[in-house]
């Protein structure tokens, strides 16, 4: 699972050939969630509050990059580093 930014201790992700919705996947200590790219929700698991905003601030932001990179995921391209939340 090719690692596509990192920022305050979050690490997010994509899989390559994952099942829809296009979403990512963000990790912060033991905390682990998969987040839905269009809508900006919470698929499965959770974060803490406070990292969850940041999440959702950053994806907001990168969102057409996110879809980007979900394309070449599924097609098994490469993905690209997406900027960090500064």
């Amino acid at each position: 699972m090719p690692e596509i930014c990192r920022f305050f201790g979050v690490v997010i992700k994509m899989h390559f050939d994952d099942h829809a919705p296009p979403h990512f996947h963000a990790r912060y200590g033991n905390f682990t969630a998969s987040i839905a790219i269009s809508r900006l929700t919470l698929l499965k698991g959770a974060l803490p509050p406070r990292v969850l905003g940041l999440v959702l601030e950053w994806a907001m932001l990168h969102r057409a990059e996110l879809l980007e990179n979900w394309e070449a995921a599924r097609a098994h391209g490469e993905l690209k580093r997406i900027q960090p939340l500064e």
